[in-house]
């Protein structure tokens, strides 16, 4: 039996804690369905008996503090709320015991941006890690040597496992009890939960926001000035001479504050222009992807297809409104 603690931590979200306490719990009846015997004991381990979630509106009784349990085998994180560095202070409590349990073989489960906090404890130094597209930016500020995978939602790594935003933390939970207990399992337990087992990326969500906090000011015009312009067309070398600089050198910088070539930034924004248009417009797509400065349209999609997973199409079916 797999020993499963759930931490309560301060500016975490109750439902991320409910229903990984759920998900786990249930499993046990699936086995008991079967004529086996229950897998995991699950529990939520706190530093305190109670514990008040945000800021009082929520209050959780743990079943055992940190101090009790001397070996656990898995440490789920739950997903936290905003101020990330208040929490990461806050919770300062559980990081010499995450650290003690993970070196003594625990797998750690991350939910979405509660990778700030693991973040913080340094065990994913040389290790990949998803966030959530919106927290992307501020997670790079604060951990830059940390490598963040924004073409998946899960990360599986030396015992490590995170995800991307949201409520698609229920997909990394379907995979870990896979990974426990088989493939059957988790389908029986993504059909009684009726969630998508096979979500795979987190890109049909994102909305592109460009790194904005680097302080170079050239790089920020420029980036002003291409948000701004998002059906012109114009080239890296059109750009540098509007605002006095040399391709190399402007493009180095460019790429080192924005995680992006000049180009890709380009893209990004004409693509969550036309992503705009899909949603709310009546125009053909062929029609929006010109709008957006592309005569050539089969090179078009396939770089919407490359920000999005989705075809110009398959898009406008999932989301226009």
């Amino acid at each position: 039996m797999k020993h499963i603690s759930i931490l309560p931590l301060y500016d975490s979200t109750l439902t991320s804690i409910d229903s990984s306490h759920q998900l786990f719990s249930r499993v046990n009846d699936f086995m008991k369905y079967q004529g086996k015997p229950p897998f995991y004991n699950v529990e939520i381990v706190g530093v305190k008996r109670n514990t008040e979630l945000n800021n009082g509106l929520y209050n959780i009784h743990t079943d055992k503090t940190i101090d009790e349990i001397k070996k656990t085998d898995v440490i789920v994180i739950p997903l936290l709320c905003s101020d990330f560095p208040k929490a990461i202070t806050k919770n300062e409590k559980y990081k010499e015991w995450i650290i003690a349990q993970y070196h003594n073989n625990a797998e750690i489960i991350c939910l979405c941006v509660g990778s700030f906090f693991l973040a913080s404890t340094g065990l994913l130094k040389d290790k990949k890690c998803v966030v959530h597209w919106g927290a992307k930016n501020e997670f790079k500020t604060m951990f830059p040597d940390i490598k963040i995978i924004d073409d998946t939602i899960i990360t599986d790594e030396k015992g490590i496992y995170t995800c991307g935003g949201g409520f698609s933390y229920l997909n990394l939970l379907l995979y870990i009890i896979e990974k426990h207990l088989g493939r059957e399992i988790s389908i029986l337990a993504s059909k009684m939960f009726e969630i998508d087992i096979e979500r795979k990326s987190q890109n049909p969500f994102v909305i592109f926001m460009g790194q904005k906090k680097h302080g170079d000011e050239i790089v920020l015009q420029a980036q002003g000035f291409i948000e701004n312009n998002p059906t012109a067309t114009f080239t890296v070398d059109e750009i540098c001479v509007k605002f006095g600089v040399g391709r190399r050198t402007f493009e180095r910088r460019f790429k080192k504050h924005t995680a992006n070539s000049i180009v890709e930034y380009i893209q990004r924004v004409k693509v969550e222009f036309v992503k705009k248009q899909l949603e709310t417009g009546r125009k053909t797509v062929n029609e929006i992807i010109y709008e957006a400065g592309y005569n050539d349209i089969d090179a078009f999609r396939k770089v919407f297809k490359k920000f999005t997973d989705l075809s110009p199409i398959d898009y406008r079916k999932k989301y226009a409104v």
